[in-house]
């Protein structure tokens, strides 16, 4: 997948175990934190979607092995977005306007903070695509 240098990018926790379970757009994600790793662009994870994928791993697979998911994700070459008031409510002005997860709502501000194309496969994120970029992982029509 071609990418444009120095492009940034946003992950949701859709985007990040796709990645770590090999579903489907996994490809995309990988060569995306393969640019970053030579410096040919920037990703960016809201610590919401950090404990989202947290949260998500534990619940299926245990807490041991939600540990060693977030050993690794720290391994990426992933900026962590602390969740800071401006953050917050930048992210409720979309819950309250927009019928998606508020955990969804903290990357699509992101995004918009950052510049940055979002990465994603979850399609409750149909209903922002006017409000940010967004690398689609699977066909959502």
């Amino acid at each position: 997948m071609k990418q444009e240098s120095n492009s940034r990018y946003v992950l949701d926790s859709y985007a990040i175990l796709s990645y770590l379970e090999a579903e489907e757009g996994c490809h995309k994600v990988k060569d995306i934190l393969e640019l970053a790793v030579c410096g040919d662009c920037d990703i960016f994870m809201s610590v919401i979607n950090l404990g989202e994928v947290a949260y998500i791993v534990e619940r299926e697979r245990g807490f041991m092995n939600s540990q060693k998911v977030l050993a690794y994700i720290d391994e990426l070459p992933i900026s962590f977005v602390d969740a800071d008031r401006y953050a917050v409510l930048k992210a409720s002005h979309l819950k309250a306007q927009y019928s998606i997860s508020y955990a969804d709502c903290f990357a699509a501000s992101l995004s918009q903070v950052k510049n940055a194309v979002l990465i994603t496969g979850d399609p409750e994120f149909k209903k922002i695509e006017s409000l940010t970029s967004i690398l689609w992982l699977v066909n959502n029509k």
